[in-house]
C-alpha cells in the first residue's frame, strides 16, 4: 500500500518547469540604470492611453467589464475584425496558458523552434504535456523542420514572428506552408506580439490565415507599445475556441484601468505609426553600429537586436561591461545561445552608449 504524503504535491511535471526569468532591472550599486533588457517601448505610452488610463483608475471600486467589451470593440474596429472573435487576457502570456490548458493534456506534444520564446515550455509542461523543439536555420524557425517535428501526439505548435530573442520572422508565404502542412486538429498559434514593429513587406500577421481557417489562433499584446505594467494582451480566434477558452478565463481578468488604456492605445495609429517609424530608424543604425568581424549582429524585425559573440565567454564580459556603466541588456542562455545579447532599442543616447563600450569587443561604430 502506497504511503501517504506528509504534504500537498503538485501535478506530475510541475516541478521540472524551469520558471520564467525576465532580465535585469537594476545596476551596480550607485549607478542609473537603462533597461535594454525587456523589449520595452523607448518612446513610453501613447498619451491617449495615459488619460484613459488616469480617467479609469478613478473608480477602483468598480468591476471591470468581464468580457473587456470596450477593449474587443476597439480592436475590432481598428483591425477590421470581429469583437466576437476576440479574447482579451492579463498580458498575452495568460492566453498562452488558456490555450495550453484547454488543448493541451497528458501524453500530448506542442512543438515549437529551438530558439522559441521561453514561456511556451512552460505553459506546455503546466498542462502535462511535451514540448518538442525542431531545429532551427541560422536562428530563423524551419518549416521543413517544424512540420518534421509534428507527430501523431501533436495537438498544438507555438511559432512567435517575429520571433523572440531572435528578432527573425518567417514570411507570409511561409507561415501559409507551414499551416498547410498541419492536421486539422492541430492548434496553430502566431504569437504576433512584435508585429506593430515590422517593417518587411513579405510580413503578414495571420489576421486572414485565422479567417480562413478553423485551427489558427494569433495571440498579439500591449506590452511593447507602452502598456508593459497595464498588462493586456488579446487573441483573435475561430468562434470555437473563443467558446472553449472563455469557459475557462478569469471572469474580470483584465483590470478596468487596463481595459480602457488598451482601447485608447489601439485607437491611436498615429503613435503606434510614430514607435515603429522610431524603431525602424535606430535599429537600422544600431545593427551597422555593431555588425562586424567580431560581432554578429542578427537581422531583426523587432523592437531588439541579437549579437552574437565569439564565445560565451566574451558575451558575459561585453555584458559585465554595459552593465557597469549601467546598460542593462538580456544574457540569453536560457533560449540556448549561450554567446548572445538580446539588446532592446532604447533611447538614442543609450544606443550610442552601448556602441561605444562595445567597440573594446569590436563593434566598428558608426557616424550620426
Amino acid at each position: 500500500m502506497s504511503q501517504t504524503p506528509n504534504r500537498p504535491l503538485p501535478q506530475p511535471g510541475i516541478l521540472k518547469i524551469a520558471p520564467y526569468q525576465p532580465g535585469k532591472a537594476q545596476a551596480a550599486p550607485g549607478v542609473v540604470a537603462v533597461k535594454l533588457s525587456a523589449n520595452e517601448s523607448p518612446l513610453g505610452a501613447s498619451p491617449a492611453a495615459l488619460a484613459a488610463l488616469a480617467e479609469a483608475d478613478k473608480s477602483p471600486e468598480i468591476y471591470p467589464e468581464g468580457t473587456s467589451r470596450i477593449l474587443r470593440e476597439a480592436l475590432g474596429e481598428v483591425h477590421g475584425l470581429d469583437p466576437e472573435r476576440i479574447v482579451c487576457g492579463n498580458g498575452s502570456g495568460d492566453l498562452l496558458h488558456l490555450l495550453a490548458q484547454c488543448y493541451l493534456g497528458e501524453g500530448d506534444e506542442a512543438v515549437m523552434s529551438r530558439h522559441g520564446f521561453n514561456v511556451y515550455p512552460i505553459v506546455t509542461m503546466g498542462a502535462s504535456a511535451e514540448i518538442v523543439m525542431a531545429p532551427e536555420r541560422d536562428y530563423r524557425a524551419d518549416v521543413d523542420a517544424l512540420l518534421g517535428a509534428v507527430t501523431d501526439r501533436t495537438k498544438l505548435l507555438f511559432l512567435a514572428n517575429p520571433n523572440n530573442p531572435t528578432g527573425t520572422y518567417l514570411s507570409g508565404e511561409e507561415v501559409e506552408r507551414l499551416h498547410a502542412g498541419l492536421r486539422p486538429d492541430i492548434l496553430f498559434v502566431l504569437d504576433g506580439a512584435y508585429a506593430e514593429y515590422v517593417t518587411a513587406e513579405d510580413y503578414d500577421v495571420g489576421i486572414d490565415l485565422v479567417n480562413r481557417a478553423e485551427n489558427v489562433v494569433m495571440v498579439r499584446t500591449f506590452s511593447k507599445m507602452g502598456l508593459a505594467a497595464s498588462r493586456i494582451g488579446w487573441m483573435y480566434a475561430p468562434a470555437h475556441v473563443i467558446d472553449v477558452v472563455n469557459r475557462i478565463r478569469g471572469p474580470f481578468n483584465v483590470n478596468r484601468p487596463a481595459q480602457f488604456a488598451g482601447a485608447a492605445a489601439a485607437r491611436d495609429t498615429a503613435f503606434t505609426a510614430r514607435l515603429r517609424a522610431y524603431n525602424a530608424r535606430w535599429r537600422t543604425w544600431f545593427t551597422g553600429a555593431l555588425n562586424g568581424n567580431a560581432i554578429r549582429v542578427v537581422p531583426s524585425q523587432g523592437n531588439y537586436v541579437l549579437a552574437l559573440f565569439p564565445d560565451a565567454e566574451t558575451s558575459r564580459a561585453a555584458f559585465l561591461a554595459l552593465f557597469n556603466q549601467g546598460l542593462i541588456v538580456r544574457e540569453i542562455g536560457v533560449y540556448g545561445i549561450e554567446n548572445g545579447l538580446r539588446i532592446s532599442i532604447g533611447p538614442e543616447a543609450a544606443m550610442r552608449r552601448v556602441v561605444e563600450v562595445l567597440k573594446q569587443f569590436g563593434a566598428p561604430g558608426a557616424q550620426a
